[in-house]
């Protein structure tokens, strides 16, 4: 059996690899010390364990430290499990269950949204949405709830040209400007809406799903029929929009994620 004494230096490493990885960049061992209020000698001692372990990488020219190979690893056999779409199924059905409609889980693929899980009601709609499917993400409301959190370089450079901006229909933002705009309005709301977008007659509201970060990784939504001649769309999705947020706060918090 290990010793006991163990148990702190193993909750000490992990809040070093839990600090680093909620991080842009590579800390300082200085940093790192001063934010966990760890002595300089334990730090360093933590560090020197955590490189030979290969879950932190030591860059000598810039005297900071990174996550090192093993914690990818770790990450990428974590996503084989498919932990995101295992924990998801429940809470998407049991969201149908309570709204009545058709719930997904998708998640931004370039500037497309890529859906992984759809849930039916008893009695389904027939829609383009389906599970492998590729829509354009910024006609999606899952899609746009996640772009609302990306950095604006980051849409930029997913949305290059306005040849990027395809249309379904004759609805939905036909430009960079237009998309922020619209990026802008639904993340001071907190969840995105579009009607009639990607379907006539369709519309669905949206709420994304974040990481212990607070970056967006997934969003879940729910598509009803719907036609609303006004552009933009009057009608009041509030209700249905606070269900999913709420289905979209339980998987946050089943995931380790942050909701602000």
């Amino acid at each position: 059996m290990g010793r006991s004494s163990d148990i702190p230096a193993l909750r000490r490493g992990l809040a070093v690899l839990h600090l680093l990885a909620g991080r842009a960049g590579p800390m300082s061992a200085a940093t790192i010390s001063r934010e966990l209020g760890l002595p300089r000698s334990t730090t360093y001692h933590l560090l020197a364990e955590l490189e030979q372990a290969r879950f932190v990488t030591h860059l000598p020219a810039e005297r900071r430290y990174g996550l090192g190979i093993a914690a990818f690893e770790l990450g990428s056999a974590y996503l084989r499990h498919d932990p995101l779409e295992r924990l998801a199924g429940p809470l998407l059905r049991e969201l149908v269950e309570r709204v009545g409609h058709n719930a997904h889980l998708g998640v931004l693929h370039g500037n497309e949204l890529l859906y992984l899980i759809k849930e039916r009601p008893a009695r389904p709609q027939t829609l383009v949405t389906d599970v492998g499917v590729r829509l354009p993400a910024h006609l999606t409301a899952s899609g746009r709830a996640i772009l609302a959190y990306l950095p604006a370089a980051h849409i930029r450079a997913l949305f290059p040209t306005s040849a990027a901006f395809i249309r379904r229909t004759e609805r939905g933002p036909g430009s960079l400007a237009e998309l922020r705009a619209l990026l802008a309005v639904e993340r001071r709301r907190g969840w995105a809406c579009e009607d009639g977008h990607v379907t006539p007659g369709y519309a669905s509201v949206a709420h994304p799903v974040f990481d212990h970060a607070h970056h967006p990784i997934a969003a879940i939504s729910v598509t009803t029929r719907h036609h609303c001649e006004q552009t933009p769309c009057t009608a009041d999705w509030t209700e249905l929009a606070a269900e999913v947020c709420r289905t979209a706060a339980e998987l946050t918090h089943r995931i380790g994620g942050r909701t602000d």
